[in-house]
């Protein structure tokens, strides 16, 4: 180099993918040197500090990306020496440390005060933020989980917990990240092999800070393993200024290089992965579970109630011999008409009002001959891209809080108001919509039966309705005198034997009986009934915020989300608790949903044991009841304050979310960020929802404006599928206030 240039402290050292390019972190510039000829290909100048780290880009060799003490990173065309990308200022404190995980597409960064940035580089992301970490925060997180792991086991089997604080100790105000590096866990840690979900997609990697090494998962962005530099009393140091790790890919092995922050120390540790990662993880807490069930109903199962009753039928009468068959009290028939004088017919007079929303039979035949053909339903299609059609449903001040399609045909498309009123279309939003009225509340909670005959409702105002969607009216209410609590959720289950439902604590199962007598002058009489066989409360009796259990087909366990943040599950075949976990969400699970396909898919068996849950705040957490962990975890629609609702798509391809900026976002089961953002709102989404028959989905949505009036408009999305003449659709609820009908068609 010249003798002119100024001498600047090199901070990072990195060679490109091919080990022609050498990148030189020099001050507040990057030097490309070139090895073979010793020259300075390009000098990379923008930065306002010091520059901390570079990486080169696997898939894009020619693309360098930077980060500096001015707490921002930069993406360069080292090639042509010029600037892409400038990030905005991400934190207070300067950034230390980058990583660039070829199987993720992302971009990982750490700061001063323990902030880990996740960024995406997927082509058209435009370097979204995906998710911002704390390590201090899942640091103590990850020590509860260990700490009620331990608990758990026997005592011959538990170990000293050596992540609490000892006398003397303190805690670490930050956990500076010194040094970022991959790490291959393919091995050890497994996952479901469906729709891009599998331990060899799943990137992790290691993180060195001053207090102890940490093992990260890019997918779920939760600790798989912690190990603190105290807890070894034989290593002299035991706060790091500067930390790297290496490991190899399928190798047991990570050689870790410390030096100290206080003093002229250097130590190199030997780490074995899969001990360290396997003695703090749970011991197959769900590996007996599985939504498909393995076994029979048992003799005392509650949900053998029905078979016990209804297999005693009443014995036949027994036929008397013809010899002793004689003419007893029969009664006079008269084999010719007679006419009556009519002296002793009643007056002709109104008893009762006829019924009102009744459709014509002429009408519901035709409509099942022109519904959606038992086609299956196709697992390659694509979500929605354009704005198809938008209608209002309601005029005045009311919310829209549940929608959900029909699950045997999807023909139907329910929506509950706040209004206290639920609202039947048909699948394409069509004709008049059929009004159902007798709640006294907002209702909060609307279930289909399996053969889409019955409409079950559960509102604010304590009651649980029952409706007939043939007949247009009400075939059951159960009142407020047979719960102690509200009703938080409630559905149909086990194929529409139960009525499953939360009610404070409390897990109950109702046997009803729906009199379907046509007979119009008896009709006034109330004849369905039920009958309450089984109530199981929680583990600390905690109120249950949500539960799921599949209708579709038989199965015996049931998930349920506690106000403590617990998720539990429970197996009603043994009518007991079958497993729980704690500290799922930082906030309540709001909506627990699973991947319960439709009768027009057939998906792998392990994907039903998929399910996801949410939390305002918190995003969405993929997880497999069969172990109870965490797979992957969904960022990018902000969710503060209002809960919205989350639904998978029928091919079990897709999670959809509602969120507050007006849009309906859509994730891919194998990434970690968003793959469309749905516009056309104008208020929060509060819930979503797919179509079991065609690829559809609806979405309804919430607003707070300062004006008067407020209405609901349903949008439906579009979009072309790659296999034959099907269409994605989605219809969106919302709340606008207006006081006309809009109809907004987008072309292709």
């Amino acid at each position: 180099m010249n003798a002119d240039r100024k001498c600047f402290k090199v901070l990072c050292l990195r060679l490109s993918p091919d080990d022609r390019t050498v990148a030189v972190c020099a001050g507040n510039k990057i030097l490309m040197l070139d090895i073979e000829s010793r020259s300075i290909l390009a000098e990379l100048e923008g930065h306002q500090g010091h520059v901390t780290a570079a990486e080169f880009c696997p898939w894009q060799t020619h693309i360098i990306i930077s980060v500096s003490e001015d707490r921002s990173f930069k993406v360069w065309d080292h090639h042509v020496g010029s600037l892409i990308y400038n990030s905005p200022v991400l934190t207070a404190f300067p950034l230390l440390s980058l990583l660039i995980d070829a199987k993720s597409r992302q971009l990982v960064t750490g700061c001063a005060n323990g902030q880990l940035w996740i960024f995406s580089l997927v082509e058209g992301h435009h370097y979204r933020c995906v998710t911002r970490v704390s390590l201090k925060k899942k640091s103590e997180s990850f020590s509860r989980r260990v700490e009620s792991r331990l608990c758990s086991l026997p005592e011959e089997s538990q170990r000293p917990c050596t992540h609490g604080l000892e006398k003397g100790e303190e805690v670490e105000a930050s956990l500076p990240i010194l040094g970022l590096a991959p790490c291959d866990l393919s091995a050890i840690v497994s996952a479901p092999c469906v729709w891009g979900l599998s331990s060899e997609t799943t990137s992790c990697l290691w993180i060195g800070s001053s207090a102890g090494l940490f093992i990260f998962n890019l997918a779920n962005f939760e600790l798989e393993a912690v190990l603190h530099y105290r807890d070894f009393r034989s290593l002299s140091i035991h706060v790091a200024g500067s930390c790297a790790v290496m490991s190899k890919a399928n190798d047991d092995k990570a050689i870790c290089l410390l030096t100290s922050l206080f003093g002229r120390k250097i130590v190199m540790l030997e780490i074995r992965v899969a001990a360290l990662v396997r003695s703090q993880q749970g011991h197959d807490a769900g590996r007996h579970l599985s939504v498909l069930p393995r076994t029979c109903v048992g003799p005392t199962s509650p949900l053998c109630f029905t078979t016990a009753k209804e297999s005693k039928t009443p014995p036949a009468p027994q036929r008397q011999s013809a010899g002793r068959s004689t003419v007893k009290d029969q009664p006079l028939v008269f084999h010719t008409k007679v006419r009556s004088s009519g002296y002793a017919s009643a007056p002709h007079i109104t008893m009762f009002s006829p019924k009102a929303n009744t459709r014509k039979r002429g009408d519901h035949s035709s409509r099942r001959r022109d519904g959606p053909r038992c086609k299956e339903y196709p697992l390659e299609s694509s979500p929605p891209t354009k704005l198809y059609k938008q209608r209002v449903l309601a005029h005045g001040p009311a919310a829209a809080h549940c929608v959900q399609y029909s699950a045997g045909d999807g023909q139907w498309l329910a929506c509950g108001l706040a209004n206290h009123l639920l609202l039947v279309f048909r699948a394409d939003l069509s004709g008049t919509p059929t009004v159902f009225s007798g709640h006294d509340g907002a209702v909060s909670t609307v279930c289909w039966s399996h053969d889409s005959r019955w409409l079950l409702s559960a509102s604010q105002d304590g009651t649980l309705r029952l409706w007939s969607l043939r007949r247009a009216e009400l075939a059951l209410c159960v009142g407020k005198d047979v719960f102690s609590k509200p009703v938080r959720s409630a559905q149909f289950y086990y194929v529409d034997t139960f009525v499953l439902l939360s009610s404070g604590p409390e897990l109950q199962l109702l046997k009803y009986h729906i009199d379907t007598c046509k007979d119009e002058i008896q009709r006034y009489k109330q004849k369905s009934r039920c009958k309450r066989v089984f109530r199981l409360p929680t583990t600390g009796r905690t109120e249950i915020t949500s539960l799921s259990a599949v209708n579709d087909f038989y199965s015996y366990l049931v998930l349920t989300a506690g106000r403590n943040r617990t998720l539990e599950v429970f197996d009603l075949n043994a009518g007991r608790s079958a497993a729980m976990t704690v500290e799922v969400h930082s906030r309540p699970v709001h909506q627990i949903c699973q991947n319960k396909g439709s009768s027009f898919t057939t998906q792998q068996h392990e994907a039903y044991n998929l399910f996801a849950t949410t939390a305002s705040g918190d995003g969405i957490k993929l997880w497999d009841l069969r172990t109870l962990r965490c797979e992957r975890r969904f960022e990018g629609h902000p969710n503060h304050g209002y809960p919205c609702g989350i639904a998978f798509s029928p091919c079990g391809r897709y999670v959809a979310s509602g969120a507050e900026d007006r849009h309906a976002y859509m994730y891919d089961l194998g990434s970690s960020t968003f793959s469309h953002r749905l516009a056309g709102h104008k208020d929060t989404v509060t819930s979503v929802a797919f179509s079991p028959a065609a690829p559809q989905r609806a979405c309804p949505e919430t607003q707070e404006e300062a004006s008067f009036g407020r209405d609901f408009s349903v949008l439906l999305r579009e979009g072309r599928l790659p296999i034959g003449n099907h269409y994605w659709a989605q219809c969106l609820l919302s709340m606008n206030w207006c006081w006309t009908l809009s109809e907004v068609v987008y072309t292709y």
